[in-house]
């Protein structure tokens, strides 16, 4: 495909305004970030150089989280820059009228879209799961760990006293129940002290609630057991958000997560909306070009940056919470997990549809 100059101009002052603005929240990040990372390791010994890594790492994260935001400001911006020389009026003179314009830049927005999801999503998700590793390593809770893969759910945690080590592994997960469970309970050496298998067990609270209990002993005895207690460190609650930072697993562990979830009989539902949030990424940015476009056409009469900028913003603000309600929608399961992540796009692409049919009136 041979661009014409107008196009490769128009795409490249379209990616510069993009990319300076996505510098411009990189360094806000940096900073704003830099201070909550010092106070979590104020009272642990570590390199000072620590709180600045940290940073470093979660920043892609944070800057994929706001994209629409800063695609929507560039696009802003774009125009500023047109505006500033002229040059829409010299567009317009050439028979480069103001759909074209925006039909442009809304191609690069979805092209741009999908190399975001392909190749940036799995670098900001694997700088995330870095990130939290580092952290996880000077957590107070650093000896408890919980897992869900084929095998069902796997927990290891300490007693209190850290004299014992758990292995916790549950076939089957309900809402505070774990079912098929198996407990084995080793001391500092990991030599084997107890076997404990139950059908069930109540984890609405650390107290578990076992049933239906068999404890085999090292030295080969059985106990049976109607009901047992077990003092954990996790909840039904805690084991929930095992990943409720969907952020650091890359698409391809999210798939294997969500399937992982279903064999255990957990609903799937947080990592089908995440997975469907990535998918509408390049959509969603195209939409949120179209609208900046509309936004900049429409409000000439504006002749202050700083009030067009203001405007950007609370355009974004209403995207994020009619997105946010809806994502609520399919968390409760009121709606389903696809609907509730692509109907406010739908609702945009209805409103962008009606301004692009009037976008010539000028």
């Amino acid at each position: 495909m041979i661009f014409k100059q107008y196009e490769r101009y128009l795409t490249k002052l379209f990616l510069k305004n993009i990319l300076i603005i996505i510098l411009v929240f990189i360094f806000l990040s940096f900073f704003l970030n830099i201070f909550e990372e010092i106070k979590y390791f104020e009272n642990k010994e570590t390199e000072i150089y620590y709180p600045i890594i940290l940073t470093i790492l979660n920043i892609p994260s944070i800057v994929f989280e706001i994209l629409p935001f800063i695609f929507l400001l560039g696009v802003m911006f774009f125009f500023i820059a047109l505006y500033d020389k002229d040059e829409i009026e010299l567009l317009r003179s050439n028979g480069i009228d103001n759909l074209r314009i925006t039909m442009i830049i809304s191609v690069v927005s979805i092209m741009t879209g999908i190399l975001l999801i392909v190749l940036y999503y799995s670098f900001s998700a694997n700088l995330k799961s870095l990130y939290l590793n580092i952290k996880y390593k000077y957590s107070t809770t650093s000896d408890h760990l919980a897992v869900v893969n084929e095998g069902g759910l796997w927990i290891k945690e300490r007693s209190k006293n850290n004299k014992k080590i758990f292995i916790i592994n549950a076939k089957s997960y309900k809402i505070n129940y774990l079912e098929n469970l198996e407990i084995t309970e080793l001391d500092n050496e990991y030599n084997l002290v107890n076997t404990i298998i139950s059908k069930k067990a109540n984890i609405e609270s650390k107290q578990w609630i076992l049933e239906n209990v068999k404890i085999f002993s090292k030295d080969k005895k059985t106990k049976v057991l109607k009901n047992f207690e077990y003092l954990s460190t996790f909840d039904g609650e805690i084991i929930s958000n095992l990943y409720s930072n969907l952020n650091s697993l890359n698409i391809l562990q999210l798939i294997e997560l969500k399937d992982n979830y279903e064999l255990i009989g957990y609903s799937p539902t947080e990592v089908s909306l995440h997975l469907n949030k990535i998918y509408s990424l390049p959509i969603y940015l195209t939409l949120t070009t179209i609208i900046g476009a509309l936004l900049m056409f429409k409000l000439t009469f504006i002749k202050s940056k700083f009030f067009l900028v203001v405007i950007g913003v609370l355009v974004s603000v209403i995207f994020y919470y009619i997105n946010y309600f809806s994502i609520l929608f399919g968390k409760n399961e009121t709606l389903p997990v696809e609907l509730s992540i692509w109907l406010p796009q739908i609702l945009i692409f209805l409103i962008c549809t009606l301004g692009l049919t009037r976008l010539n009136e000028n």
